[in-house]
C-alpha cells in the first residue's frame, strides 16, 4: 500500500497481492473511512478470466475480486455499502440467477448492499460478461 496527497485529502492505495497488477489504475482508494473499489472482471492473478461463458462463474469470481480489495484495506464483506453491477446481457443475468444467488451468498453472506445493474454495449476486457465496483464504510481502528 502506499499514500499519496491530493487536495488535503490523505489517499491510501490499495492493491492487494491477489490480483493482478493494474495498469493506468489502482484496484481501491480509501480516503477517509470510504474506499472507492475499482471495477472488478472475473479474472485471476495471471489475468485470466474464470468461468468463461459461464455467468454465474464470473459473477462469483468478479465478487470476489471486489472483496479482496475490501479485506486488504482492513474490511469486511459487510463494509460494502454500494455495488454497481455491469453486464454486458441482462438476459444472461436474469437467466443466471439461482445460481447468480449461490455465488452471491458464497462471498457475501446475507449482507445485501445497495446495488445497481446496469446493461453495457461491453467491457474493455475480451470475454468478460460483467465487471462489478463497489463502495465500502470502513470504521476507525
Amino acid at each position: 500500500m502506499g499514500s499519496f496527497q491530493y487536495n488535503n485529502f490523505l489517499m491510501d492505495i490499495i492493491n492487494p497481492d491477489d490480483l493482478a497488477i493494474p495498469k493506468g489504475y489502482n484496484n481501491g482508494i480509501k480516503c477517509g473511512n470510504l474506499l472507492a473499489v475499482a471495477g472488478q472482471v472475473a479474472w485471476d492473478k495471471n489475468k485470466k478470466i474464470i468461468g468463461v461463458d459461464n455467468f454465474a462463474r464470473q459473477f462469483g469470481q468478479a465478487l470476489k475480486n471486489v472483496v479482496s480489495v475490501v479485506r486488504k484495506a482492513g474490511g469486511l464483506p459487510s463494509n460494502i455499502v454500494k455495488l454497481t453491477i455491469f453486464v454486458t446481457d441482462k438476459t444472461k443475468y436474469l437467466s443466471s440467477l439461482k445460481e447468480v444467488g449461490v455465488e452471491y451468498r458464497a462471498v457475501m453472506g446475507k449482507h445485501f448492499p445497495a446495488m445497481t445493474l446496469v446493461e453495457v454495449k461491453g467491457l474493455v476486457e475480451p470475454g468478460a460478461l460483467l465487471e462489478i465496483e463497489g463502495l465500502a464504510y470502513l470504521a476507525e481502528k
